[in-house]
């Protein structure tokens, strides 16, 4: 062996030897090299599946939380959470690279000192506590770097989105349409006609018994009925088995403690100047108890605006300088010209409502059964994988739900839950869920293996044993129940010419009103009314939609429920203005609001074309767990 080992042959053996090991070793790599690892990419900028799936499995127990557990994890749901959650990051980098084109950066000292702001991170004494905000930390599975990190992109981002959306102004000229519009009344003429009042019909012969019988086969015929066992498994029946400590409380409310803090909110009003004279001179009148409608007009005249920014938090004025200066009146005062980069601004303050801050002791009830429902269903999602094995291992539903306590029911029941007698048989869920779980019942596969479904009410196992299909009852057995059938089909379509007969001839030039009288119905004329129902207004709620869609002496012909009714617009009704101003204001401001968030949504989506995209829909399925 060792001539052997001294030869070239043997040294070129263990060079092959040695080759494969380090291949083996680094086959991974090697099955890499050339492929795209990344679920997505922004520019060079890569989205890892690792980055990806973490994003997407804290949207699900985001989702988790809100609902309790109680939301079905099926493969389309799941899908659609990961691309939501790819979509973030996606939107997260395109942001970050425009920052970093436009210089923006956001210093160590402002996330710092932001941080100290927030009033959930403030302990017993209203100072930050860090042991709040690390609590904070654990309960989001967050690194004290990752939350600096998203803080200080957030930060940056909203000087993006604030650059963008100061410029949403809504014109006077469209808050006079919009209001005009929402407060427009018509008056029109009514004529119903319901299906009781028609006359008595003929009674139907055996033959249109027995047709009508046929065509309306759905309306006589048996339900489908299955015979199925249920078993289920959510966090409120876990509840009793959970006990929660005084100290969880404590921490929860500490956590948690913005939840229960109502800021302070001011209703404020200003005026924007594009110099500090005129600022000066707006100020100087609306102290002189001048109206917020004159400040208004009078602002336009010199080249300003007024708006009426509603009940306020300090956090909602969009500039801490206006903050400042609207929380430092008192209600009823105006303020000094306050310059900012949109020009000079007078604040005046109307009315005031105070801060408030619910107690350890008020909430404490609240606390304990949120604790025990998050804690219950973390304790279900535990049963839930001894249920499956139990299953798994040939174990019955019947079997697996005794041993591990699970609400269990044999039953035969049709779609709405019933059983062949007419009863409703008792389900082991709540009445909130039994809708959605008898509409599981009715789609699961006949025979198919029970296993545990996730949805709204939290965790079921099905075992359809028997389908029994629908079946037209016969005739004889049903008969009472086809007459009413046909008498009252016979009825509607009276009615109904009756009403088409008005309808032509509203159309031929007569009123309606005319045509009612000559055909000896009633009519009503009603109005004028407003748009929005009850309040008074005698137009029946279903029927405003379509009259305010009519053209003056337009008619229309509506089925309801229970009749048909025909209207004809008579007139319309202009709105009067001039004592709204408050109104216009605030629908400006609404206006404006919503005007600045399809800004900031047209803003990024525009941002996102111009960046260059790419996600790899192989890694997205891979992400969802496909």
């Amino acid at each position: 062996m060792r001539r052997l080992a001294g030869t070239w042959f043997a040294k070129l053996l263990f060079v092959l030897l040695i080759l494969s090991f380090a291949v083996w070793g680094i086959e991974d790599m090697l099955r890499n090299i050339g492929r795209d690892t990344a679920v997505a990419r922004v520019g060079d900028d890569a989205i890892e599946v690792e980055e990806a799936q973490e994003a997407a499995r804290r949207e699900l127990q985001r989702i988790q939380r809100q609902l309790q557990g109680r939301m079905e994890l099926d493969a389309r749901i799941r899908r659609a959470v990961a691309e939501q959650a790819l979509e973030g990051l996606v939107l997260d980098r395109v942001l970050r690279q425009e920052q970093a084109r436009m210089g923006i950066s956001v210093p160590d000292d402002v996330v710092r000192d932001y941080i100290f702001q927030i009033p959930g991170f403030a302990g017993l004494d209203g100072r930050f506590s860090r042991e709040v905000f690390n609590n904070f930390l654990r309960s989001n599975e967050m690194t004290e770097a990752r939350f600096l990190d998203l803080l200080r992109t957030d930060l940056g981002r909203q000087q993006l989105a604030g650059a963008v959306r100061a410029g949403a102004v809504a014109p006077e000229a469209l808050g006079l349409r919009m209001l005009a519009w929402a407060l427009e009344r018509r008056t029109a003429t009514l004529v119903e006609l319901p299906f009781a009042e028609a006359p008595e019909p003929e009674a139907p012969t055996e033959a249109q018994l027995a047709r009508y019988h046929e065509n309306n086969a759905r309306q006589f015929s048996t339900p489908e009925y299955r015979d199925v066992a249920l078993a289920t498994l959510n966090a409120a029946r876990l509840m009793g088995e959970v006990q929660v400590s005084e100290r969880d409380i404590e921490d929860a409310y500490a956590a948690n403690r913005a939840r229960y803090e109502t800021p302070e909110k001011r209703e404020v009003f200003q005026a924007v100047m594009q110099d500090e004279a005129a600022a000066q001179a707006i100020a100087t009148a609306w102290r002189q108890a001048a109206d917020f409608a004159a400040i208004e007009q009078a602002a336009q005249a010199a080249g300003g605006m007024a708006t009426a920014l509603g009940l306020s938090s300090r956090a909602d004025l969009p500039l801490p300088a206006l903050a400042d200066a609207a929380f430092a009146l008192t209600p009823g005062d105006v303020s000094a010209p306050v310059r900012t980069p949109f020009g000079w601004h007078v604040l005046r303050v109307g009315s005031v409502e105070a801060s408030a801050e619910r107690s350890l002791d008020e909430v404490r009830d609240e606390l304990r059964a949120e604790i025990q429902a998050e804690r219950a269903a973390d304790l279900a999602f535990e049963r839930v994988n001894r249920v499956e094995d139990a299953l798994a291992g040939g174990a019955s539903l019947a079997e697996a739900a005794r041993r591990y306590g699970l609400g269990y029911v044999e039953a035969r029941l049709d779609a709405t839950g019933r059983a062949p007698d007419g009863a409703e048989v008792a389900l082991p869920v709540a009445p909130t869920v039994r809708a959605p779980v008898l509409r599981a019942i009715f789609t699961a596969e006949r025979g198919a293996p029970p296993r545990l479904q996730e949805g709204e009410w939290g965790f079921i196992a099905l075992d359809v044993r028997e389908i029994t299909p629908p079946a037209l009852r016969p005739l004889d057995t049903v008969r009472e129940q086809v007459v009413a059938g046909f008498l009252a089909a016979a009825r509607r379509r009276w009615q109904e010419e009756r009403a088409a007969t008005l309808l032509a001839a509203t159309r031929a030039g007569q009123t309606l009103a005319a045509a009612a009288e000559a055909a000896d119905i009633k009519a009503e004329e009603l109005g004028p009314f407003p748009r929005e129902p009850g309040g008074g207004n005698p137009m029946p709620r279903d029927l405003l939609a379509p009259v305010f869609e009519l053209a003056p002496n337009a008619t229309t012909m509506i089925e309801r429920a229970q009749s048909f009714a025909v209207m004809q617009l008579l007139s319309v009704t202009p709105a009067d203005l001039s004592g709204e101003a408050a109104q216009l204001g605030a629908l400006r401001s609404e206006t404006a609001q919503a005007m600045a968030e399809d800004f900031e949504t047209q803003y990024q989506a525009a941002l996102r074309a111009r960046a260059n995209v790419r996600i790899n829909p192989r890694l997205v399925d891979q992400m969802a767990g496909n």
